[in-house]
């Protein structure tokens, strides 16, 4: 039988192998998590974050838990919590995470803005979401899919679980497409990142990884086309900051 082989930043290692590797590299950051995308992003993840709520635009009219919404990958809570702030607790938010250490993180912080009501958090794989069909209004997932072994199954899992109307956006690293500064984010990503990480977190390894994954991550045109393979319609994104991330929007129509 052919071996299937999955990215792991610059490496190609056995599929099986990813998700242990990449629950290691989060068990690593999990209390560190702000730093790390502050180190990524250079501070814009939270703007980028914000971008990608105001763009969903949760209804702010309705009965609470109306508006069911699905964050994948978001363990420590910082689009749930978006998105039923902006909703005026409308909307109810599952966090589902494959690292209990980062959901953790998201309880305490659920507790401490007292929407532990209004988000639950659940440990899962999202190749193989423990949840209904056709059940959730919006399903986000923010700088999380490009560690997901099976990105296609994946995808297809999210459309699985949105109602019909449905809407799923991804917010992920992008390509940077313009002359200087492509170099200099280049420059800063495989020379400061991973040095920066190493004295903040004590581990630069984990950032060296996160940067490299960045790279091997398809450009905005050929992520939107899998969208359109699995199904979803009016596929559209939006470049951030020239290209550095790209927030993907897609319908279940």
């Amino acid at each position: 039988m052919e071996r299937m082989d999955a990215e792991f930043g610059f490496k190609r290692i056995a599929l099986e192998e990813k998700q242990g590797l990449v629950d290691d590299v989060f068990h690593k950051v999990a209390r560190r998590y702000d730093i790390m995308n502050d180190l990524m992003s250079g501070g814009l993840h939270r703007l980028w974050k914000d971008a990608m709520v105001s763009w969903l635009s949760p209804p702010r009219k309705g009965r609470p838990g109306s508006f069911q919404a699905l964050d994948v990958a978001g363990g420590t809570g910082d689009i749930a919590f978006r998105i039923v702030e902006r909703s005026d607790r409308v909307a109810q938010a599952t966090v589902l995470d494959i690292n209990g250490d980062m959901l953790a993180v998201g309880r305490e912080r659920a507790v401490k803005r007292k929407l532990d009501d209004a988000v639950t958090f659940v440990e899962a794989n999202a190749e193989s979401l423990p949840l209904p069909d056709n059940h959730f209004d919006s399903y986000t997932i923010a700088f999380g899919l490009r560690n997901v072994p099976r990105r296609e199954v994946a995808i297809a899992e999210a459309f699985r679980v949105l109602k019909p109307g449905g809407r799923y956006m991804c917010l992920e690293f992008s390509h940077v497409d313009m002359p200087v500064l492509d170099k200099v984010y280049d420059f800063y990503s495989f020379n400061v990142i991973p040095k920066l990480g190493q004295a903040v977190a004590g581990d630069g390894e984990p950032y060296r990884y996160l940067v490299e994954s960045i790279r091997t991550f398809p450009n905005p045109e050929r992520f939107a086309a899998m969208l359109g393979r699995a199904g979803f319609e009016r596929v559209s994104y939006r470049l951030l900051s020239g290209g550095i991330a790209a927030i993907h929007s897609g319908y279940k129509l």
